[in-house]
């Protein structure tokens, strides 16, 4: 699997080395036009300069050594990627430079042979009358030695409505020129061939399969896997029906519907199994792709935003299907994609981020903020409020917002219109590296962030401003506070209110604190409360487990603070409702 790539002059990168992760999937992420789609074109292009030199001048041409000349080919013989005129392949070429041999474009691939030893192909063109030419300027590779196996897949690939058998050769040549969608048929004829071979060799000599035999068939032959993954996901099965070279011109596979009825495929009855084209576009579109991810004839797949016409759903069962797959086979995927339903739940280690000539893969999961802000609004559902409100509030989630803006109401406070809350689980000190990494695209962004003590030692937090003493507070316009009470439930837990919530009698509320051995003192709204109400566990006091408050007494915290009178709410929570209102109205 491929490791770098360098490209020299190859449309918008004059001088760049791409390294890679040579297993796994490699999310490719950055804005339009940011170098994605370049880089896939490019190991596209190697693989067809590889592929063209390899048939028409030997595997020689390739190895090291080599001088022979270059190979020439019209503009309607180069395939793997569509453009509009051969020089557009180029970093703005006008001319070839004068006294040199003309070859300005060159892409270099290295990769590890079995024994992990360095392997590197460097392919350069050139351009003279319209007439491409292709040759190896560097290589350090022996006759024995093997090669990525490489395919494309552009966008909207498609397939084909009709498809002939094809060797090997012809298949690879294919791929080679950004065609794989013209041999998923074959791809999916040869599985299906293989898979009956192999139940044949299972069965020889029995009357059925082993358990044990068929049980590692399912889990391992691709077949099998595409017929159970394609039945999961869009309850359909795929027949191939038989072909013979002497009698039949295209390979044909029909689909039938149904679904899955433990580990066997029930047809619905009475219906009709209908050619593959007949399917809509979502699943012609998945199954290219991991059709292509499952066969045994490519070990790099390249992906130029497969989930371009999938919905969120699909989308995220297809990466999910992909990563089990090499997981299982060590195969390299490098996917382009758009999705920020993908980004968000891809590894951040697996996110290859696009900015400037280069890209490098994400050392952090804050690092995709800035990333997301660069893909735009159909992207970023926060970040464009944000640009415009330039105020946050950073919660550990939307439950604990909810209850601020309850308190606000009761204080007769209008909770402010322009201000974007952000869930955030991390604490202070990885806030701060999110509200930077904000910061530096929006300059003017003003964030409060707050959050439960917890287990920390009360010391940390200023007793007046909640101001968390741990990180150094150096940015003015970011106020990371902490609640002085363990948790922000510890600040609904006034009987008062949580016997009008509840509807029940205030004794019998007095009584359930007293069973978890807390006494509410009459001073409970003020900062110098008792010890014992800033330490009292009050998330699981009120809504864990069969004997907390919303169990007991059928009350949440959120009700709680929406019955609770001006007077109850304690002096912590009117600070940060009142530096709200302050910053938003500056």
């Amino acid at each position: 699997m491929i490791r770098s790539v360098t490209l020299t002059n190859f449309k918008r990168f004059s001088s760049s080395t791409f390294n890679l992760s040579p297993q796994g999937i490699s999310f490719l992420a950055g804005a339009n036009n940011s170098g994605k789609s370049t880089l896939l074109q490019a190991i596209a292009v190697w693989e067809f300069c590889r592929s063209v030199l390899e048939i028409e001048r030997g595997r020689d041409s390739l190895l090291s050594g080599y001088r022979g000349q270059g190979l020439g080919l019209s503009d309607d013989e180069f395939s793997p990627i569509a453009v509009a005129s051969l020089k557009h392949l180029w970093t703005n070429l006008k001319a070839q430079l004068p006294g040199s041999d003309g070859y300005s474009l060159s892409i270099e691939s290295h990769w590890l042979d079995g024994t992990g030893n360095d392997k590197h192909l460097k392919l350069a063109l050139a351009l003279t009358n319209d007439r491409l030419f292709i040759k190896q300027t560097s290589s350090n590779l022996a006759a024995s030695d093997a090669l990525p196996m490489v395919a494309y897949l552009p966008p909207f690939a498609g397939i084909g409505s009709r498809e002939n058998q094809m060797s090997g050769a012809e298949r690879r040549a294919m791929i080679g020129r950004g065609l794989a969608g013209g041999i998923i048929r074959n791809l999916l004829h040869d599985m299906f061939q293989d898979n009956e071979k192999e139940r044949a060799r299972l069965k020889s000599g029995r009357t059925k399969i082993k358990n044990s035999d068929l049980e590692r068939l399912r889990n391992e032959d691709p077949w099998e896997i595409l017929q159970s993954t394609m039945a999961r996901v869009f309850g359909v099965q795929f027949v191939v029906e038989p072909f013979n070279s002497l009698y039949h011109s295209y390979i044909k596979v029909m689909c039938a519907k149904g679904k899955m009825d433990g580990k066997a495929f029930k047809r619905f009855p009475n219906y009709n199994a209908r050619d593959l084209m007949a399917e809509g576009s979502g699943l012609l579109q998945w199954l290219s792709v991991y059709a292509l991810a499952l066969s045994p004839t490519v070990n790099t797949l390249l992906l130029d935003e497969p989930d371009a016409h999938l919905h969120p759903s699909l989308q995220a069962q297809l990466v999910e299907a992909l990563e089990g797959i090499v997981q299982s086979s060590g195969k390299q995927i490098l996917m382009a994609t758009h999705s920020t339903e993908i980004l968000r739940w891809a590894e951040h280690s697996k996110v290859f981020a696009f900015k400037g000539a280069s890209a490098k893969y994400l050392e952090d999961e804050r690092n995709k903020i800035p990333l997301f802000l660069g893909l735009g609004s159909d992207y970023a559902p926060k970040i464009d409020p944000l640009r415009q409100s330039k105020r946050m509030l950073i919660v550990e989630n939307h439950s604990d917002a909810n209850m601020l803006k309850a308190w606000a109401t009761q204080l007769g406070v209008e909770w402010p219109k322009k201000l974007v809350v952000w869930p955030w689980t991390g604490g202070s000190s990885e806030r701060k590296q999110l509200f930077l990494q904000l910061k530096h695209e929006i300059p003017d962004l003003i964030a409060v962030s707050i959050r439960d003590r917890d287990d920390h030692e009360l010391g940390q937090v200023d007793p007046v401003s909640l101001r968390d003493k741990s990180v150094a507070d150096s940015e003015i316009n970011l106020h990371l506070k902490v609640w002085r009470r363990r948790h922000i439930e510890n600040y609904v837990l006034c009987p008062a209110a949580i016997a009008r919530a509840s509807s029940r009698d205030m004794a019998d509320i007095i009584s359930f604190m007293a069973d978890n051995a807390l006494i509410v003192p009459a001073n409970f709204a003020a900062r110098d409360v008792a010890e014992a109400m800033l330490d009292a566990r009050g998330k699981e006091l009120t809504q864990v487990g069969p004997n907390c408050i919303k169990t007991k007494f059928g009350c949440s915290p959120l009700s709680i603070a929406k019955a609770m009178m001006p007077d109850e709410i304690p002096d912590d929570v009117k600070g940060i409702i009142e530096l709200l209102k302050t910053l938003c109205e500056q």
